[in-house]
């Protein structure tokens, strides 16, 4: 399980950016997307993933930071897709539960090589700092289609914006961390069918 790394490079004519990411870090992330509050969730799934993230996004803000949120998570989830590999000798399956002041938030998943995403949950306000608060699904979305993850999002409780998009990211960087672990007792892939 050496080397579970990844660098990604995306550029579009409307976002460029730039991934490099360690799957078996110790939490150390450097975000820039423009977006001071998304750059404050990334830094969540690097620290409580353990993964060493560092990841800069020039996107046409002066639009909206809706390029450039998605077409991040479309680079994140490359990103690990392509340092998981063939996905052998991982957990596959991710699962937390994380308090965030009044928030609670639930998320589970799995490395199946389906993309798809289930997001039940819903902001009392339309921004969290620069961040539009509807773009949360869409991350997580373009996130599962080029990760191949099937991702469960259920907030809970909550009432302040901020602790729930706060608690849906760290509760996702615990799952992934959990899902794509090494487990020594997973020969290959963790499937029946000997593919994911």
């Amino acid at each position: 399980m050496i080397g579970r790394t990844a660098a990604i490079e995306r550029k579009t004519n409307e976002t460029d950016i730039r991934l490099r990411l360690n799957l078996d870090g110790t939490g150390i992330s450097k975000t820039d997307t423009g977006v001071g509050f998304f750059d404050h969730m990334l830094e969540q799934v690097g620290k409580h993933g353990f993964f060493d993230l560092e990841l800069t996004a020039r996107g046409d803000l002066g639009v909206d930071c809706h390029h450039t949120v998605e077409d991040t998570g479309i680079v994140l989830g490359q990103g690990f897709a392509r340092a998981l590999g063939d996905k052998a000798g991982i957990n596959r399956y991710g699962n937390s539960t994380v308090p965030m002041d009044e928030a609670l938030v639930m998320t589970a998943l799995d490395f199946s090589g389906r993309g798809l995403l289930v997001f039940d949950a819903a902001f009392p306000s339309p921004k969290v700092g620069g961040l539009d608060t509807e773009m949360v699904e869409e991350f997580f979305r373009a996130f599962c289609q080029h990760a191949g993850l099937n991702l469960h999002i259920r907030m809970l409780a909550g009432k302040n914006s901020h602790h729930i998009c706060e608690g849906i990211f760290k509760s996702f960087a615990r799952s992934l961390c959990q899902a794509a672990a090494h487990n020594p007792r997973v020969t290959g892939v963790l499937s029946s069918k000997g593919i994911l």
